[in-house]
């Protein structure tokens, strides 16, 4: 399939109700509404295709983007392609589940994750924040340094309460993340996790609402899901 053909694909399955959805979560025109799982026979079609996910991210449709997301090479991708594809996304959904969910699977992932962290700039710190959970949820607790993840979390307890407003999500998915998904700091991830507290994030024109890394930590070990790590980051 070419990306005419591809555009088409989308088009074709677009849903206005889906559609409000992701507008209501930041996503602006053009974009078609699909659901991600309905995604998955173009896959079959298309493949893994590094050039033809770099055609469809450049289109701005926010359908195309999150596909070119699921066909894209991430060990073809160099740190100057992930930067070019977080100049264009514009909201959470691009910057959290499409471009750090790609940078998860490359060898390059903590390092680029963590100058996106240290950048200052919300989305793109919100994605490295996100990338570290991807990682964290699905490699070997043995692939991380436990001095490196364990000052990150210092880091989240003494900034989270003062960062931008989406990067206060990832950053309170980090501290649940760090608890479930990587043993060796699971009961410093529970500490900090209780020194934080609740974590207000502030909404356009709604009531705040309010994080709370330490309950959902305690929900997952009730659930028996300590230890959990995903088979794949990609759907």
């Amino acid at each position: 399939m070419n990306l005419e053909e591809v555009i088409q694909a989308l088009e074709a399955l677009g849903k206005e109700r889906t559609k409000k959805i992701y507008m209501s979560n930041g996503a602006h025109e053009p974009l078609f509404g699909v659901a991600t799982g309905a995604m998955k026979p173009i896959f079959k079609e298309t493949k893994i295709n590094q050039p033809l996910a770099e055609q469809l991210y450049a289109t701005g449709n926010y359908d195309a983007m999150y596909f070119a997301g699921i066909i894209a090479d991430p060990k073809a991708m160099t740190e100057a392609d992930f930067d070019r594809w977080m100049d264009t996304a514009y909201f959470y959904m691009l910057s959290d589940f499409v471009v750090a969910v790609t940078l998860a699977e490359a060898d390059i992932a903590q390092e680029v994750a963590d100058k996106w962290i240290a950048s200052g700039e919300e989305l793109r710190m919100s994605a490295g924040w996100s990338c570290y959970c991807w990682l964290l949820g699905n490699r070997p607790d043995i692939e991380f340094s436990k001095s490196k993840i364990a000052n990150m979390l210092e880091i989240v307890k003494d900034t989270i309460h003062g960062s931008p407003e989406r990067t206060k999500y990832a950053m309170s998915s980090f501290i649940h993340t760090v608890g479930v998904s990587y043993s060796p700091l699971h009961d410093k991830a529970v500490e900090i996790a209780k020194a934080v507290g609740p974590v207000e994030v502030k909404r356009d024109n709604k009531k705040s609402s309010f994080l709370n890394a330490s309950e959902n930590i305690q929900k997952a070990i009730a659930r028996g899901q300590l230890g959990f790590k995903r088979k794949h980051v990609r759907c």
